[in-house]
């Protein structure tokens, strides 16, 4: 099935000009936004996008300072919050269906407080995660590498300047663990590092800083009062950020936690027949 392709620029109200891609019929009432993680990188959902386009409008879109939405300034939760609100304005959407990953599912969360109207339903994919849990994913990640690999990687963090080969090699070393099978993750991880350029490691900076001053920890009773009706949560049970953040969050929050058996941060890669019926079955029936 060929799928019908459109892109775009949508401006924003700082000057800041946004590019996006849609795919499906764009005429279609409530589209599918996918909010892809980092903070600092390019859009790479595009595959995720492919897995639901027969049965509703999917944007995806690069962040301001990311792709091809190159942009110098500051950035805050609440500037990223009203992109999403200008960019569903510009595709003409009084609401959409927001499937939020990593760090997108915790953008998806903040915009559902802040402009709770506008969220049909919400699908928070490998985040967002709550308490301490920087801890125990930091010791799974080092459990999951070599001595010399964890080395390699402090080497090549420390260096003021990093050539392009070495930039590649500290992305691998950081997301190959990201996987269930770390033999075709360190394939996986390789690939992305070459694609997923350049990370914007200043913006990645300001909204961890951003995050960890204003913690989304602080507002889970008001976001359970927000969440859309139709809202979940789902990880991969190898995913070396802790599943029992995920399922405290669920707990706290009211909501379901699909677990996803034999897949890690990007479960679309590892178990993709179960992400494509789960995601088939979530936006039909936020369709109606």
């Amino acid at each position: 099935m060929t799928l019908r392709q459109t892109q775009g620029f949508a401006p924003m109200s700082d000057g800041a000009r946004l590019s996006w891609v849609a795919w499906g019929d764009t005429t279609r009432p409530l589209p599918v936004v996918m909010l892809h993680g980092g903070p600092g990188l390019p859009g790479y959902l595009d595959d995720v996008a492919a897995m639901v386009a027969d049965l509703a409008p999917v944007y995806c879109y690069d962040q301001r300072g990311t792709g091809r939405s190159p942009w110098q300034g500051r950035h805050s939760l609440a500037r990223h919050v009203d992109d999403l609100a200008a960019l569903l304005d510009a595709w003409d959407a009084p609401e959409a269906v927001l499937i939020g990953h990593s760090y997108g599912a915790e953008l998806a969360s903040r915009f559902c407080l802040a402009r709770p109207d506008r969220a049909a339903a919400v699908l928070l994919m490998c985040g967002p995660y709550v308490g301490d849990w920087h801890t125990r994913y930091g010791a799974e990640r080092d459990h999951r590498t070599s001595a010399g690999q964890r080395e390699r990687r402090r080497e090549l963090k420390a260096l003021p300047y990093r050539a392009e080969e070495q930039e590649a090699e500290l992305l691998t070393l950081s997301w190959f663990t990201d996987h269930a099978d770390p033999e075709r993750g360190w394939d996986w991880a390789a690939q992305a590092a070459r694609h997923r350029r350049p990370v914007n490691w200043a913006m990645n900076d300001e909204l961890g800083r951003a995050a960890r001053a204003d913690p989304l920890d602080d507002h889970l009773a008001e976001l359970r009062v927000c969440l859309p009706a139709q809202a979940e949560l789902l990880c991969g049970t190898d995913d070396p950020r802790p599943m029992s953040a995920l399922a405290a969050l669920a707990h706290r929050l009211g909501l379901p936690l699909t677990r996803i058996e034999g897949a890690g941060h990007e479960p679309w890669l590892e178990q993709p027949d179960t992400i494509r019926a789960h995601l088939q079955s979530f936006v039909a029936r936020a369709g109606g």
